[in-house]
């Protein structure tokens, strides 16, 4: 009988824990390793949604990109959105295990995935934050090339890509060639990113005065989203869980979504 534990030092030989920031908070977060595990569900947040869901499924782990508790927990109860997502877990018996930092970091992970969904060419790490047990560097940019393209057309594939309900942009005055991503929230490696050499900086959650510096400092700056440049990845976990496990059976959240909407 597979168990919590298994899959989740098999999730760590994808994305090794030492490529996590100190602050983060992966691995098995809630539940018991040494339970079993028959099905289970992969998705990017571990919501109350996504939990809901597993317990309607009948799975006993949600492996998510984003940990169910990320900040300090000092209560346990039902006056918080984490407490009441802690609650239900552990009273249905559902295990929650994430990958974040690390799989944004690893080769293969989230941005190499990002980076190959647009159509990148000739991927490669941008700023380096360190190297693994085999010599290979990690971290989080990639950046690659695309055949010259105006940037409100690129913006438009983006926005297909992604299936993103809509895309925020700033015109740095330059047509696309060399594109930088970063999945999630990465609008302060918009430096480094100029510093390789791209016009064009794919990443989300931009404020109002990066998308100033961005223009000033003559770059393309795309916000496609928190969920869409990072969801990608969990096709990836559910083929490569597949892989491992074929014993279990492996579900995409059908109820995963970005809590923003646009009118």
């Amino acid at each position: 009988m597979t168990t919590v534990r298994e899959i989740t030092d098999y999730l760590f030989t994808l994305a090794p824990s030492y490529m996590k920031e100190n602050w983060d908070n992966v691995g098995l977060v809630v539940g018991r390793g040494d339970r079993p595990v028959t099905k289970l569900l992969v998705a990017l947040d571990a919501s109350m949604e996504v939990l809901e869901e597993a317990a309607e499924t009948g799975c006993q782990l949600v492996v998510s990109h984003h940990p169910v508790i990320f900040g300090g927990l000092k209560q346990l109860n039902e006056d918080s959105v984490t407490g009441r997502a802690v609650l239900f877990a552990a009273e249905k018996q559902i295990s929650c295990v994430n990958m974040h930092t690390n799989l944004d970091s690893v080769h293969g992970g989230v941005n190499d995935i990002l980076a190959s969904a647009l159509g990148l060419e000739e991927i490669s790490l941008v700023s380096p934050r360190g190297t693994d047990e085999a010599g290979e560097a990690y971290g989080y940019l990639r950046c690659g090339f695309v055949r010259e393209t105006a940037l409100t057309d690129f913006a438009a594939f983006v926005k297909d890509a992604l299936s993103c309900p809509g895309v925020r942009y700033v015109n740095g005055g330059k047509p696309v060639v060399k594109v930088a991503v970063g999945g999630g929230a990465c609008g302060d490696e918009m430096a480094a990113a100029l510093a390789a050499g791209c016009d064009t900086f794919v990443t989300a959650d931009i404020k109002y005065h990066q998308f100033c510096d961005a223009a000033a400092m003559g770059l393309n700056l795309i916000d496609a989203g928190h969920f869409e440049t990072e969801a990608p990845v969990c096709d990836y976990l559910c083929r490569r869980l597949r892989e491992k496990f074929p014993e279990v059976q492996i579900f995409l959240s059908k109820k995963q979504k970005s809590p923003i909407e646009f009118v």
